[in-house]
């Protein structure tokens, strides 16, 4: 197996290993990544999800060694995504802990999660452009998303590294941790955000994807359909109470 599930707390750890290639991805691993995925989506004991890699890297990319030896995948549109997970629609958050290279396609994996904690000496960017191996898993789409459109075609265009000052900087993350600690914090985020009530924070979350492919109108509808299943759901009324009974006063988070 060159992906592992596990969960503890609330939270799903899953661990791309195969750290004899820096964790490139080949086909079967793709497709276990893909597996993974689907698991945690499903598994009622798991609120988030953490993602990271072996011995010190989260993803070279494509395992490109793999590819000039034969190694296929399914490119169709209909096609799970090349790397795996990346054409998922997930209903509960994963959080990136890079620490390393996450570059190529390894970039792509970490642009797919809803938040990327990056370790101070991490590395990330488009180093397939050095090898003529095209952006297929969403890489723009996404990256012109998060950090906007010219910084993304630098990125696009050069293949440059990005280091974690400018990757948080620019949006490519949104937290630093100190080195060898990207995934203590990582999960330590995924805890906070597993402990709020669910169905109101996968609500919000759904309703800032999907704003993104809708127009203003059908964007504002799209947040009060969901909103308003949270509100009938009765999680806010026991919000509501819980904060009577002076739970979460002054800014206290759990």
């Amino acid at each position: 197996m060159s992906v592992h599930y596990e969960v503890d707390d609330l939270v799903a750890r899953i661990t791309l290993d195969r750290p004899e290639v820096r964790n490139a991805v080949d086909s079967a691993t793709a497709a276990e990544l893909h597996a993974a995925f689907l698991r945690f989506d499903a598994d009622e004991s798991a609120h988030v999800a953490v993602f990271t890699g072996s011995g010190g890297t989260f993803c070279a990319g494509a395992d490109l060694k793999a590819l000039a030896s034969g190694d296929t995948r399914d490119l169709s549109p209909e096609a799970r995504g090349p790397m795996g997970p990346t054409r998922m629609e997930l209903d509960k958050p994963v959080i990136a802990a890079i620490e390393g290279h996450a570059v190529a396609g390894g970039l792509e994996l970490a642009l797919w999660c809803d938040l990327r904690v990056v370790a101070e000496d991490a590395i990330l960017g488009v180093f397939c452009r050095r090898f003529g191996v095209p952006l297929i898993d969403l890489g723009t789409v996404r990256l012109p998303r998060l950090v906007g459109h010219g910084r993304a075609m630098d990125l696009i265009l050069t293949g440059r590294p990005v280091d974690a000052e400018e990757a948080l900087r620019i949006g490519l993350c949104e937290r630093v941790a100190p080195r060898g600690q990207a995934l203590h914090a990582a999960t330590a985020l995924a805890r906070q955000i597993a402990a709020f009530p669910q169905r109101c924070m996968r609500g919000d979350r759904r309703a800032a994807i999907d704003q993104w492919s809708l127009d203003w109108d059908s964007a504002m509808r799209r947040e009060l359909e969901l909103g308003l299943a949270t509100l009938a759901s009765g999680e806010t009324l026991a919000g509501a109470s819980a904060f009577t009974r002076g739970q979460g006063r002054h800014g206290e988070f759990p």
